[in-house]
């Protein structure tokens, strides 16, 4: 025999496992890393006192203006992240809910993590070399370049390496910086042959170059939209596909031609 119930009272029943699920959720660890902005380090300057580049073996030229490469900062591997963290930060611009295998695609321990990130930057670092010295036809074993960014792991540096080592040696090729003396900030991956890629948290990396001064940020291109959606005011956006073209970029932006934009 079926007795038919009322619709308040079959609504009710049906949202109890809903609110279950809610409950569960609430209390439950989520696949969910937080970032927010990091610190930013002018390469064509010191991080922690030291020279971030140095150049041996080849005549280096005074710079003026900054080259600041970006970082976000991300709760752990193994944080403890709830809803109430995702929601809050869905709802603030200074934070960005991602999930936690696109910030930490290797999985293992923080330690491990950690040491994987400073031997990206180290493999990163080499690549920049040859890139810039590429771009610049210079012949890689002609000088020694060395590069000290303390414990900041991960790629997401070598355009910005790439940049102030040419910086050092070539300016913008006509006697001035590469920099036109701005505060110039960005990220993005480079290969040995130029490429520029894609590096995630750009958003909150804007906020970072921007808190810090910048006011020109280069992106990769493929990210402009992440980097629009949060863009401070008063930071112009600049996307790059390649050094050559970051190079092209900052060159008219100096001397007043077009400049490409998201």
């Amino acid at each position: 025999m079926l007795t038919r119930l009322s619709r308040p009272r079959a609504l009710a029943l049906c949202a109890l496992p809903v609110l279950a699920l809610l409950g569960t959720a609430a209390l439950a660890p989520l696949p969910f890393t937080v970032a927010q902005p990091g610190v930013t380090a002018d390469v064509l300057g010191k991080d922690r006192g030291k020279p971030v580049i140095t150049i041996t073996g080849a005549e280096t030229r005074p710079t003026d203006g900054q080259l600041r490469m970006t970082t976000i900062v991300a709760t752990g591997p193994t944080a403890d992240i709830r809803i109430g963290n995702v929601l809050d930060g869905w709802f603030r611009t200074d934070r960005a809910v991602m999930p936690r295998d696109s910030v930490y695609p290797t999985g293992g321990s923080e330690q491990e993590i950690e040491k994987h990130n400073l031997n990206d930057m180290k493999q990163s670092q080499n690549v920049a070399v040859d890139a810039a010295l590429n771009q610049l036809k210079r012949e890689p074993g002609s000088m020694r370049v060395t590069v000290d960014l303390g414990d900041i792991g991960g790629p997401s540096a070598g355009l910005f390496l790439s940049l102030g080592i040419i910086d050092k040696l070539d300016g913008d090729g006509r006697g001035g910086d590469l920099t036109g003396g701005r505060t110039i900030a960005g990220t993005g991956t480079i290969s040995a042959d130029g490429k520029v890629g894609a590096v995630g948290g750009v958003s909150m990396k804007t906020q970072a170059a921007h808190r810090d001064g910048a006011t020109v940020f280069l992106v990769p291109k493929a990210e402009c939209r992440e980097a629009e959606a949060e863009r401070p005011d008063g930071l112009r956006l600049i996307p790059v596909t390649t050094l050559g073209g970051a190079v092209d970029a900052l060159t008219a932006l100096e001397q007043g031609g077009k400049v490409p934009s998201c």
